[in-house]
């Protein structure tokens, strides 16, 4: 068994490398992000979020020669077949190819206008954890259920935070504390399941 004392985050989004952080702080793992070593970005080829996760993750374990987790999350709204889904983050570049999630949200209200259905949707993450020079990338899925609202509400979250609430809530990720959405999103199911096979059975 592969020892987790020390772990790469390959990713160089601020908010999700914060909240990855802090789901391992419990576990005594000294974290590294991806722009801390230095680590480039890597082209999300993957046809689904377990194998864009897989790729960064394998990238990250063999450029840093430590095991790297990395997550590739998204959005599925019904309305929308699914979309934007692996393409969340692209969905949200305007046309100066700047990321901008206000541009994003805007443009996902503005697609589900006029389309008939409800407005329910998930967020859905796939967790991958790679060690390195090893082809075995060990992968955990998870995801909540929700709705999307508008307009935006609360400025707690990232991403599309402000308009996806959770299945039984009153407020937007974007309003709720981190403890609470750690609690319950999407990322949390995936890393609850990670965390279950490499601490939890020791």
């Amino acid at each position: 068994m592969h020892s987790l004392t020390k772990i790469v985050i390959a990713s160089h989004n601020k908010g999700k490398i914060s909240e990855i952080r802090e789901l391992l702080e419990p576990f005594g793992v000294e974290v590294f992000s991806a722009n801390a070593l230095g680590l480039e970005d890597v082209e999300e080829t993957g046809a689904t979020f377990a194998e864009n996760a897989k790729l960064k993750a394998q990238a990250a374990a063999n450029a840093a020669g430590l095991p790297a987790i990395s997550d590739d999350s998204g959005l599925a709204v019904d309305k929308l077949d699914g979309a934007p889904g692996i393409y969340s983050a692209r969905w949200a570049e305007n046309d100066n190819g700047v990321r901008d999630f206000n541009y994003g949200m805007e443009k996902l209200h503005l697609a589900m206008q006029n389309k008939p259905g409800s407005n329910s949707a998930r967020f859905i993450c796939a967790l991958a954890l790679a060690f390195p020079n090893d082809d075995n990338v060990h992968i955990y899925e998870g995801k909540v259920e929700g709705e999307i609202v508008w307009p935006p509400r609360g400025t707690k979250g990232f991403g599309y935070d402000p308009i996806f609430m959770a299945k039984g809530d009153n407020q937007t990720f974007g309003e709720i504390e981190p403890e609470e959405k750690h609690a319950k999103s999407h990322r949390a199911d995936a890393f609850s399941k990670f965390i279950k096979f490499w601490f939890d059975e020791k």
